[in-house]
């Protein structure tokens, strides 16, 4: 490994793919092979930031390599697991320590710090590879006869600790089988696709529906959460997610049409239609159940036109914070059409990103500096148009005049090629600097115009009350009432409990200022704590009578999701 622009010394940073059966190999970001390691600028940054020297970097701390191996026992009788054999096959029942262990974590920072120090909780009795519909029915109907918990498991890439095994029981490893597609549309222009598939696949099928379905164009599904390498359809929709496109394509539950899902009680299946007016939306109750309902088998979605030809990126630097949440906000009440992807960072994280993507010290560097948009002051805005091309040159020249009009400097569609070359490899980042106890997380919330610079002061505030610690900013998931503020705080954390403090009061913060709790992450069992506050008592007991509606027997992701079932004295309140 080399770095031209490292002077002297060079970090050994992780270039092998974890060892087959270790704790990394769970805990690693993406593919075992690939890797993304900090430049020199990042590098220099981090020793600044956090008083390092080039000698904490010789030996890097626990790095999770040892086999995974602990003592657990699995708590179903023998005939229990014979009648999971008999519905699923003996292929597809796992009950060996890794297999067990590999879906019970997700990928937030609580999770990487447990697998680095061996601790091994919340983990399933078994792991089952459902095949279809059917299994899953028998699954969920033998389950509710014996009180078997379950649990669900798309991607692996919640950060809100929503696949955690509480209660033991049995998880249903989706992505193995039910991945596939159920029928494509074209004149309707939708997808039904099993729950299981990921977004690349979906991505990949659609991009190449003339040759799979002879359709007349190719498609898109316009969803790319950064997680989108390691994220599946089910996921998406069960904890309500949102892509880094969404400004222009949507939330996903922008994309939903109908879904299947198979309950306690019965099938909840909706209907293919555009729109309808009859009564409360099934589609909506269920969007964002994070597994507590049912088991989501199959949905339909909207697909667009794939159209990369048109895109035209974009991107600006402002002087100030203030003038660019100006100029974006205006872009977004404009009404003459939306960007997709758009996304304005604030002075620290501006810093931050000139490092990353290779822009601090080149002319594009100098001239801003020379112009008066000053380091740890200017602000950088990026993206994309995407759809028909005549209306991306409007949205592009419209966003323009906006721009301008707030003393923007147009810094070319550059900038931006740096941010998608990194918008899904940015995560194997995290590896690296966590060898060296340098921990990454982030915490987002959805926020209104009026009430965005009062909640951006107040949990940046919290955020540097403790030395040393980075907290970038961002918006994104653009609308004309308001827009999803994205907090990244990078610390040098090694103890678990010193982390989970720190979390839990920026998490007071967002609820202290009046942010809701989750923009596209979900609540799982991470911030159940803060709902209830947030959405009031009585909208949450609306949640808890569907709850016995459709698990009488709470057998569905028990054990904190949604904050359902939290122990006496598990919720968090208003302290200020």
């Amino acid at each position: 490994m080399s770095d031209k622009n490292y002077k002297g010394f060079l970090p050994k940073w992780s270039e092998e793919a974890p060892p087959e059966g270790s704790y990394r190999s769970i805990f690693k970001w993406g593919a075992p092979n690939k890797f993304k390691h900090p430049n020199a600028k990042l590098y220099a940054l981090m020793k600044k930031t956090f008083n390092m020297t080039d000698e904490d970097f010789k030996t890097p701390q626990k790095m999770g390599l040892e086999k995974v191996s602990y003592n657990k026992q699995i708590n179903l009788t023998k005939e229990q697991i014979e009648t999971f054999i008999n519905i699923v096959g003996d292929e597809n029942v796992r009950m060996d320590e890794y297999s067990r262990l590999q879906i019970a974590y997700g990928k937030t920072m609580i999770d990487l710090m447990r697998l680095r120090e061996g601790i091994v909780e919340n983990i399933p009795d078994l792991v089952l590879h459902p095949r279809s519909k059917e299994d899953i029915v028998n699954i969920v109907k033998y389950c509710s006869q014996e009180k078997i918990p379950i649990y669900i498991y798309g991607g692996g890439s919640s950060v809100t600790r929503g696949v955690e095994c509480v209660r033991g029981g049995v998880s249903l490893e989706m992505r193995v089988h039910m991945k596939r597609v159920v029928k494509f549309n074209e004149e309707n222009q939708t997808i039904t696709v099993e729950a299981g598939m990921s977004g690349p696949d979906l991505e990949k099928t659609l991009n190449n529906a003339k040759f799979l379905f002879n359709a007349k164009r190719a498609y898109t599904c316009g969803h790319f959460p950064q997680s989108f390498e390691y994220s599946a359809v089910g996921g998406w929709i069960v904890t309500r997610g949102a892509g880094q496109n969404s400004t222009y394509f949507g939330n996903i539950r922008d994309m939903v049409i109908c879904q299947e899902y198979v309950t306690p009680v019965g099938i909840i299946k909706t209907d293919e239609y555009p729109a309808t007016s009859t009564g409360p939306s099934i589609d909506e109750i269920m969007m964002g159940s994070e597994g507590a309902y049912g088991v989501l088998i199959s949905a339909t979605l909207k697909i667009y036109r794939y159209m990369p030809e048109n895109q035209r990126r974009f991107s600006y630097i402002f002087k100030t914070w203030e003038d660019g949440r100006n100029a974006v906000r205006e872009v977004m009440q404009g009404q003459f059409g939306y960007p997709s992807v758009f996304r304005l960072s604030d002075a620290e994280e501006t810093d931050m990103a000139l490092k990353l993507y290779g822009i601090e010290g080149t002319v594009i560097d100098k001239v801003m500096t020379a112009r008066g948009y000053m380091p740890m002051e200017r602000c950088l805005l990026l993206g994309f148009n995407d759809g028909d091309g005549d209306f991306t040159k409007l949205v592009k020249r419209k966003t323009h005049k906006i721009c301008k009009k707030y003393g923007a400097m147009y810094t070319t569609g550059y900038v931006t090629k740096g941010w998608e070359k990194g918008r899904f490899r940015d995560p194997y980042l995290r590896e690296d600097m966590q060898d060296y106890g340098i921990m990454t997380d982030t915490l987002e919330c959805a926020v209104s115009w009026d009430k965005m610079n009062e909640v951006y002061e107040g949990v940046r505030n919290y955020c540097h009350s403790r030395p040393n610690t980075l907290c970038n900013t961002h918006i994104s998931h653009f609308y004309p009432q308001g827009a999803n503020l994205y907090f990244i705080f990078i610390a040098k954390i090694n103890d678990i409990d010193e982390y989970l403090d720190y979390q839990y009061g920026i998490l007071d913060n967002i609820q202290k200022y009046g942010a809701a709790m989750s923009h596209h992450h979900g609540i799982g069992k991470m911030t159940a704590p803060w709902l209830e506050d947030q959405i009031g008592k009585n909208q949450m007991d609306v949640i808890k009578t569907l709850k016995r509606h459709f698990d009488p027997d709470n057998i569905m992701n028990p054990g904190g999701t949604l904050g359902l079932d939290l122990p006496e004295g598990g919720k968090r309140v208003r302290k200020y």
